[in-house]
């Protein structure tokens, strides 16, 4: 059989299929400039280089996230979420004028909670009508590329940054800083301009719904009422699934929230490394990343999903127990590369196992809840984190480091229970190809 081409494969996905591409690609391109590393040390260098500060105004991102991510979810239930997108928008833009034009620390704590307001908005709706737009049981393989588009576009993003320290002064300066903001702003607003165009009217109908028990053993039903038994057990599972999956994305996302904010300061202050350094390992993270997710999701035809992110984040967590120990710099930077795609890798097998198992009518409520995970867990261990490194030199970031790897490595363990639960997925005619 003939492999269908980009081109075809493109035409024949869904609108808003497509809408969640360009929108991915776009708004990660811009993140990648200015949001990450390059907000941290902004953040630091104009609070008189305090990691406290730094984790703080993480949690007012978060709080925010907090506040209106459940709302967020049952408006998108009960209503539409392409309405939901469009009230977020405004909020997208708000935040990026105030950074913009922001001129003291209060602007900066301002900026990033209407930044997390417009994340609580987004997420739900996004990957609620994401979701609604792909057929159930064949998700992972578009959520994998999905995946791939938006590190990427992450990826070009800090050679971007990098190129534009190269103009602009290749130092730790806030002006030079706030021009490579200015930069990937600009690119930010225009992404969510394409937050106007999604449709909930074109998503799919039936055959997006959630799966249920397999009617075919279902029917086997004997003198033994074995039909009935297996009936109840599958519906066990099937509410099971979400509950330690969800579970175990919260406590990878405390871990997480910890360390990565703080890796561009490590870089800083221990390695002494200038910022085009920085953003060129920043994108080779995502660009392996990228590579990685593609890789494990093929691997998962054959062995699982579960166990796929079981076994890459496990293999993470272990290289983040080496970066403890302040390797020389190029073990520190293949650690740090290994440990970033492969923690990353395993996100949307995630996803496409949660979106298989949650009924249409209670996507946004679960999408609300894996935001809320991501958003106020994330951003309040952020504050920890920032405790743990402190303010003092020297910096303990081999403490923050060491709690963030003991947690990942509990939060892994809930995929364990995962492995018997969760079906086989649907392998596609292209997929059989290449496998």
């Amino acid at each position: 059989m003939a492999k269908t081409s980009v081109k075809e494969t493109i035409g024949k996905m869904n609108f808003n299929v497509k809408l969640a591409f360009a929108f991915s690609f776009i708004q990660s391109l811009g993140r990648g400039i200015w949001m990450g590393n390059v907000l941290s040390a902004y953040i630091y260098y104009f609070s008189d280089k305090s990691n406290i500060t730094l984790g703080q105004t993480s949690l007012a991102m978060g709080l925010t996230m907090t506040v209106f991510v459940f709302p967020a979810g049952i408006f998108a239930d009960r209503f539409r979420r392409d309405i939901l997108l469009k009230i977020a928008s405004v909020f997208g833009i708000a935040s990026l004028a105030v950074i913009l034009f922001g001129t003291n620390m209060a602007s900066i704590f301002v900026a990033l909670s209407l930044w997390g307001l417009f994340q609580a908005l987004t997420r739900p709706a996004l990957e609620s009508i994401l979701a609604d737009s792909l057929e159930s049981g064949k998700r992972s393989s578009t959520y994998t590329w999905l995946h791939l588009v938006r590190q990427l576009a992450q990826s070009i993003g800090p050679f971007v940054s990098a190129l534009l320290f190269f103009f602009f002064g290749d130092e730790w300066e806030l002006s030079i800083l706030k021009n490579v903001i200015l930069v990937g702003i600009i690119i930010t607003a225009s992404s969510i301009i394409i937050m106007e165009f999604f449709d909930d009217k074109k998503s799919l109908g039936s055959i997006s719904e959630f799966i249920e028990e397999d009617e075919e053993i279902v029917s086997l039903d004997d003198e033994n009422n074995n039909g009935l038994s297996t009936r109840l057990t599958n519906k066990r599972a099937t509410k099971l699934i979400p509950i330690l999956l969800v579970g175990s994305n919260v406590i990878i996302g405390i871990g997480a929230g910890m360390t990565i904010k703080y890796f561009p300061i490590f870089f800083i202050e221990e390695y002494h490394l200038r910022p085009m350094w920085v953003q060129v390992i920043m994108g080779l993270t995502a660009i392996f990343t990228g590579l990685s997710a593609i890789i494990a999701q093929r691997l998962s035809l054959r062995k699982g999903r579960p166990l796929m992110i079981f076994i890459v984040q496990s293999l993470a967590t272990l290289c983040l127990f080496g970066i403890v120990f302040y390797p020389n710099i190029w073990l520190l930077v293949t650690l740090f590369i290994v440990r970033g795609s492969l923690m990353n890798a395993g996100q949307p097998l995630s996803r496409s196992i949660l979106m298989d198992v949650v009924p249409k009518k209670n996507r946004g409520k679960w999408n609300s809840l894996e935001t809320f995970a991501w958003g106020f867990f994330w951003n309040f261990s952020a504050l920890i984190g920032g405790y743990l490194v402190g303010d003092a030199e020297p910096y303990k970031f081999w403490l923050c480091f060491l709690v963030t790897a003991c947690v990942y490595t509990v939060g892994i363990i809930p995929l364990l229970f995962l492995i018997p639960l969760v079906k086989r997925e649907k392998i596609t005619s292209e997929e059989v190809q290449i496998n």
